[in-house]
């Protein structure tokens, strides 16, 4: 096992004075509190045990209960808990677009170290899972089940007290006790919403970093990015060095001003501190891609491939560079020919990933304009396709216009659709109205991904493409439904050619005229995942491949 530095006292976290949102925000119903069984009988019933729960992360802005937002109730549970996250070494990443990314391509480098690294993301895209990962492991269902059962019998004895756990609170809870428990070397921490108030926030990690600063849940965490920078600044640290890139001047303002209070070393990549470049080229072994150049008084990374398709993706690599520069500070050991041959093996779910080979599917959870920009802009970069079908359905609350302007630069067709369970989605034929304001492409709406999907294969020709975004819930339940289809076709020893999402009629196979999903609506999507492991499509093959995170 490679090298950790001498170990340090952990500091007790301490719990933070909540307020109710400056923002008026309507109380959602009272929880109705599933009483919790002596023990899950499998990996779906503890599944809907968390559905029980408050989940911001589906709600929609005015229905959010001032309640949920403080550190009280987390503090208490985790001392119920005896306090896993205080012998852990943690890296706490929060930000408004490429956290995600940078989370991944962080752990990938430190796993390349030789490092046991924990990943704790949100949101998943199939599986729930997903965001409880120890290198290319996500956790068992029996384990999940365990932990989940573990940290909601003392949440239950914490509710006369403090109300109900949320959702986030108790995944939250259960990724600090499994990554003790497994005796990880260093876990990375994605923070779920803003940083101040966010359940994550207990801890004292070694290091932290704050991807790029957008507006973004305005309702919750204010009005204007110096609001909103002041909220993610919150993970700021004592002591605890805090990476970032390049922000607009009212965001850095904020970090600099946390940073001073707190007594924390605030840097930023492209300064002499953290010399920072990239480009775009292409060669023989990699084809188009880009490449990035770190160079501090510890580490020269000098011409890395960024193992993330999209310039976008640039900030993000040389964040996570930095960040392993902050750990080199701190006694960890991370050469860099290991942490970039860890790097290279970065997964790309969720983004810019291709989950069907004919038709070419592709699935990103592009959600903010800028994201769905740099999509664009990355498929024109890396592609090769003469027309492309985007389905496309996004929430509510986002910045649907900036979006849609985005969508229409890019697609030469475009489907609106809404994901099958999420209360925060915008109406598809609200999607049409607001775009048809402003562009005469060609434009459908289906009331399901399943719809928006066959709907799109009768549409395309063999250098076509389609791509899946707008938010991680539709390209996730795209995805789910492609896996279901390989892993179908799989079992019936079929080509992986998609016609349609349902079984194919036994007798019939001749070509039928694409209808209209108003008047001729094929079956919607509604099943829920299996409660069991199993191979999802990872790769352009359309077969069951590798382990999906």
């Amino acid at each position: 096992m490679a090298g950790k530095p001498n170990e340090r006292p952990a500091k007790r976290a301490t719990s933070k004075k909540s307020s109710s949102s400056r923002r008026r925000l309507r109380p959602a119903k009272p929880v109705a509190v599933v009483e919790l069984p002596e023990a899950f009988d499998s990996y779906q019933q503890a599944c809907d045990y968390l559905t029980t729960r408050h989940n911001l992360e589906r709600l929609q802005p005015d229905k959010v209960d001032p309640s949920m937002l403080t550190l009280d109730r987390m503090v208490a549970l985790l001392e119920a808990l005896g306090n896993p996250h205080q012998g852990l070494k943690l890296v706490h990443v929060a930000g408004s677009k490429g956290k995600g990314s940078t989370c991944e391509m962080t752990t990938a480098a430190l796993s390349g170290c030789g490092y046991t690294v924990g990943l704790y993301t949100s949101p998943h895209l199939v599986d729930l899972r997903e965001r409880f990962r120890i290198g290319p492991s996500k956790i068992s269902a029996s384990d999940f089940c365990a932990y989940l059962h573990r940290v909601a019998k003392a949440a239950t004895g914490l509710e006369r007290k403090h109300g109900p756990a949320s959702f986030f609170e108790l995944t939250t809870a259960m990724c600090f006790c499994y990554f003790a428990d497994q005796a990880i070397d260093l876990g990375v921490i994605e923070v779920g919403l803003g940083g101040r108030l966010d359940s994550t926030n207990v801890i004292t990690p070694e290091v932290t970093a704050i991807t790029a600063i957008q507006l973004e849940h305005t309702q919750i965490l204010g009005d204007s990015l110096a609001k909103i920078a002041g909220e993610k600044a919150g993970i700021m640290k004592p002591g605890v060095a805090c990476v970032t890139i390049p922000q607009e001047n009212e965001a850095l303002d904020a970090f600099r001003a946390r940073a001073a209070a707190v007594g924390c070393p605030l840097r930023m990549i492209g300064t002499p501190e953290l010399e920072f470049s990239h480009r775009f080229e292409a060669t023989p072994e990699l084809g188009p891609h880009v490449r990035v150049s770190l160079s501090t008084q510890r580490c020269q990374f000098e011409h890395v491939p960024v193992p993330l398709k999209g310039e976008h993706q640039a900030f993000n690599c040389g964040l996570a560079l930095a960040i392993v520069d902050a750990l080199r500070e701190r006694g960890w050991k991370a050469p860099e020919r290991q942490v970039t041959q860890g790097l290279a093996r970065t997964p790309n779910f969720g983004r810019l990933e291709q989950v069907w080979e004919r038709p070419r599917i592709i699935v990103d959870g592009a959600h903010n304009p800028e994201s769905v920009s740099g999509l664009v802009k990355a498929i024109g970069a890396h592609m090769r396709y003469d027309s492309m079908v985007m389905i496309f359905g996004c929430a509510a609350d986002k910045n649907v216009p900036g979006m849609l302007q985005a969508v229409a630069r890019g697609a030469d067709k475009i489907i609106f659709t809404r994901a099958s369970d999420s209360p925060r989605a915008m109406d598809p034929k609200e999607l049409h109205r607001r775009f048809a304001e402003f562009s005469h492409k060609m434009v459908q709406t289906a009331p399901t991904v399943k719809d928006a999907i066959n709907m799109a294969a009768r549409a395309v020709a063999r250098d076509d493409i389609i791509c899946v975004t707008g938010s991680f819930y539709v390209a996730g339940e795209a995805k789910k439904l492609l896996v279901e289809k390989a892993e179908a076709l799989a079992a019936e020893k079929l080509p992986s050619n998609l016609s349609r999402i349902e079984p194919k009629p036994e007798a019939k196979t001749e070509a039928r005229p694409t209808p209209r999903p108003e008047t001729h609506p094929p079956a919607s999507a509604g099943a829920k995942p299996p409660a069991g492991e199993r191979k999802p499509v990872t790769r352009a093959t359309g077969k069951p491949g590798s382990r999906d995170s």
